[in-house]
């Protein structure tokens, strides 16, 4: 019964890392469902969420109002989830540009403020950047021909993290979206996706559904529009470009945030993995979030079976021996971390380490009955 048990264990983790994106590129090789892209250029509205972020929100606008796009068709709303450093001063130096300041108060969160925007938005397209997001100079142009396809409801742009300096951290998280978005490229080959990047982002206005605060608008934004029968898409040539997070306690802080917040989604969602109605997308929503985030659970059992059946085998004494190098090396890379030391030998178990604990860490919050609507900028 052990052994089964952690056989069982052991191709769920396959399954969850290997396995599926082999199907899916696998299914994306003889699929049809091609995006029917055109040049395209509907109106407009930027919409950025801040909180406390003068260091960023400058360059941010500064950069959108520089974008390869008809000036005329561009509104860019900021809100202000009443931030008290000099966010709002700097976005009113904005405003003969065409910039429109919101002011939330009193703090309510990021979907709290989208909700506030999209009430006073008149694009036809709303496209949601984060205070720190700088777009490629033809990022819009690539997002919105997607939207030439009727089918389209929602599209995705592609995230590259900058500051390539070897740092552990810094590695992970490159690695980790290269990893993402060589997922999302097959997944639209097959219909949607199921993730996106929350700081280029693109939807139709009239499929925009207001959500309540508590839920993570880039996971159940998107979730709604397939449940509209829409198309979720993803454009790696939309670019946009952040610093990634080089110390472990951020980025472990925000992929708790992000993973808290995306298991209530999937509670509140969970009707779209109905086969039944919703076909190859229950599938993948299934295996591409639901399991990922439980993924520590096997995780456990693997690693808990093959200590107690070390002396029934020698493949049970290997598999032990090998998960407990692949910890040991996290711990190193944790500590490399935390001394700022290059380490690019170190930085993907580390990495895989650190999202399953914050999914394990989510997960008995979400059992707690603890929910997360506001927190402090992402540091990067």
């Amino acid at each position: 019964m052990l052994k089964m048990v952690f056989w069982i264990s052991v191709g769920t983790l396959i399954y969850i890392y290997l396995g599926y994106p082999f199907i899916v590129n696998l299914f994306n090789r003889f699929s049809r469902n091609v995006v029917k892209k055109a040049p395209y250029l509907p109106g407009l509205t930027i919409v950025i969420a801040a909180y406390n972020e003068e260091h960023h929100i400058g360059d941010t606008l500064a950069n959108k109002l520089s974008l390869d796009y008809p000036r005329e068709k561009v509104e860019i709303i900021v809100v202000s989830d009443a931030s008290t450093d000099r966010t709002d001063a700097i976005v009113k130096g904005f405003e003969g540009e065409g910039v429109r300041l919101l002011r939330q108060e009193p703090r309510g969160g990021k979907t709290a403020a989208l909700n506030m925007a999209i009430r006073e938005a008149s694009g036809e397209i709303v496209v949601f950047s984060d205070a720190n997001s700088l777009y490629a100079t033809d990022a819009l142009r690539h997002l919105t021909a997607n939207f030439a396809d009727d089918a389209v409801g929602y599209v995705t742009g592609k995230l590259i993290y900058g500051k390539a300096d070897g740092s552990t951290m810094g590695d992970g998280c490159s690695r980790y979206m290269r990893y993402e978005n060589n997922l999302r490229e097959a997944e639209t080959g097959i219909g949607s996706i199921v993730g996106v990047n929350g700081g280029i982002d693109a939807v139709r206005k009239h499929l925009y559904e207001p959500m309540s605060p508590d839920q993570i608008p880039d996971f159940v934004l998107p979730l709604k529009v397939v449940e509209k029968g829409f198309r979720v898409v993803y454009e790696p040539d939309a670019i946009l470009r952040e610093d990634a997070l080089k110390q472990s306690s951020d980025e472990y802080r925000m992929r708790v945030r992000v993973a808290q917040r995306s298991l209530y989604a999937i509670l509140d969602m969970n009707h779209l993995m109905n086969p039944l109605k919703y076909g190859f997308f229950a599938w993948q929503f299934f295996s591409h979030k639901t399991m990922r985030y439980l993924a520590f659970i096997p995780l456990v059992i693997a690693y808990a079976c093959s200590l107690a059946l070390i002396g029934q085998g020698v493949v049970y004494l290997v598999a032990f021996t090998a998960q407990t190098v692949l910890y040991l090396l996290a711990l190193a890379g944790w500590f490399a971390a935390k001394a700022n030391k290059e380490s690019v030998f170190l930085y993907a178990p580390f990495y895989f380490c650190l999202l399953n604990v914050a999914s394990a860490d989510a997960f008995f919050k979400v059992l707690q009955g603890k929910q997360q609507v506001i927190w402090n900028p992402r540091k990067g």
